[in-house]
């Protein structure tokens, strides 16, 4: 099993409670496929370098997870396609 870091920022314009259940969708994504999650860290809302879709601050939080090597792309795929989340990055973390 990989370790791996998400890297989440979802619209800043929703409500907490909908904030809440979009990386609660994630997390959900994250454990569907086989991951474990391991550590989750909320920065909450920040102002973005640049603006995206004409948003100047997005909510920011981090994922710890570990799982196999395929389960990345599959949240990818996944993730483009949610509406509410403006960016996202995994990267593979070496031990």
């Amino acid at each position: 099993m990989n370790q791996y870091e998400l890297g989440v920022i979802i619209s800043a314009k929703l409500e907490e409670d909908a904030q809440k259940a979009e990386f609660d969708r994630v997390q959900e994504l994250i454990i569907r496929f086989g991951g474990t999650i391991d550590k989750v860290d909320n920065w909450g809302r920040r102002k973005l370098s640049y603006p995206i879709q004409k948003q100047h601050d997005g909510v920011y939080s981090f994922i710890t997870f570990s799982s196999e090597s395929g389960t990345p792309a599959e949240i990818e795929s996944r993730l483009s396609i949610l509406e509410n989340v403006l960016r996202f990055l995994i990267i593979r973390i070496d031990e």
